[in-house]
């Protein structure tokens, strides 16, 4: 645990999940935790209590749950679902399923879910918002969805990137999203921010979220003081935020930062269930400590572009100390052409390309 980390509270302490079960956070609310094979090797998933309106039979309820995030598509994590099915549902359908975002962590098994539960009498619906599901709707189709191919290869060598075979790694990314996501519902409902979701009789507020996805949304009930936070709001770890190939002069990072500011409103003691790490209060210090993190992380940047102009690529080694695969040097790049950005959007950094068509940044 590190010394950020010790500032907040884990009221669950060390315990987890079991591979195949669930672990009870309040009455109607268990915690699911599956494994990813990447460095952040594991999501939390929710199983929320719930009822909704049986339309083959007016004024009554039908009982089950509403599963919160999916996992990507793989046997494994098929398995797994498959487990807690047979075992944690006490019986009960799955009603619907809610996808914070379209991140293929969370939106992977969505289609396969829904067709599984879906009946004559009841459509399991995937419920998100029509941003991420429209961006993910598109990913489905593209021969190389997010991530991959010519353009991609040039976004990065624009800001840097000059390894020949990483680049030639990246223009040979084909079913980049598709192999971890491999169908979407062709059918959801709409969150958006402000809406409430009745919940097994509990009111969840949607709070809208961007610079990490499209239009990531938590849920917030306020009654039982919970935040569902997605990956807006971790307790270990910064979610990544980067400018990527398809809107290569976005600002994400602002928008990150003014968004977990709405989360300033809830009670400092809201017990927050983040999507990876453990469940924690404190998430008014949780929320500073990003601010500082960036804040520092900018100060950085500042420094470098000071010295010498600087392409993102240059950055990526002032910002992440450690080695880095190529997995992980594309979404290390995108973070740092986001706190390029922000600076440069702020005045406080020129850009300029270069004669060998790299973008530059230095000081105003």
């Amino acid at each position: 645990m590190n010394a950020l980390e010790k500032e907040l509270n884990y009221p669950l302490g060390e315990a987890m999940p079991g591979l195949g079960g669930t672990l009870d956070i309040a009455p109607g609310i268990k915690w699911i935790r599956m494994g990813l094979p990447f460095a952040l090797n594991h999501i939390n998933l929710w199983l929320l209590r719930d009822d909704m309106d049986d339309p083959s039979q007016p004024g009554h309820k039908l009982q089950g749950w509403t599963v919160v995030d999916c996992c990507i598509s793989r046997p494994e994590s098929m398995a797994q679902w498959q487990q807690i099915f047979d075992n944690e549902l006490d019986g009960l359908p799955v009603l619907r399923v809610v996808c914070t975002h379209m991140h293929p962590d969370h939106i992977g098994l969505a289609a396969w879910i829904c067709e599984r539960w879906t009946t004559p009498v009841h459509e399991c619906r995937l419920w998100i918002s029509a941003t991420d599901f429209g961006v993910a709707r598109i990913a489905t189709l593209m021969p190389t969805g997010f991530g991959g191919g010519d353009y991609a290869a040039q976004f990065y060598a624009d800001h840097g990137m000059s390894n020949p075979d990483d680049l030639a790694q990246i223009r040979a990314r084909t079913n980049y999203f598709t192999n971890l996501v491999p169908a979407v519902p062709r059918s959801f409902n709409r969150m958006q921010d402000g809406d409430v979701l009745q919940i097994g009789g509990h009111d969840w507020a949607c709070i809208s979220g961007y610079g990490h996805a499209p239009e990531h949304i938590a849920l917030h009930c306020g009654a039982r003081k919970i935040l569902i936070g997605g990956d807006m709001m971790l307790p270990r770890i910064s979610t990544n935020v980067s400018v990527h190939d398809n809107e290569p002069e976005a600002n994400p990072l602002k928008q990150f930062l003014d968004s977990i500011d709405k989360f300033q409103w809830l009670a400092p003691d809201t017990l927050t269930l983040p999507a990876h790490g453990k469940p924690f209060t404190g998430l008014h210090v949780r929320i500073r400590q990003l601010h500082d993190h960036h804040n520092d992380r900018l100060a950085e940047v500042m420094q470098a572009c000071e010295a010498k102009p600087c392409s993102g690529a240059d950055i990526v080694p002032v910002m992440f100390k450690r080695e880095l695969d190529l997995h992980q040097m594309t979404f290390a790049l995108g973070e740092a052409i986001a706190h390029l950005h922000l600076l440069w959007f702020e005045g406080r950094l020129t850009r300029r390309r270069g004669t060998d068509r790299v973008l530059r940044f230095s000081l105003a």
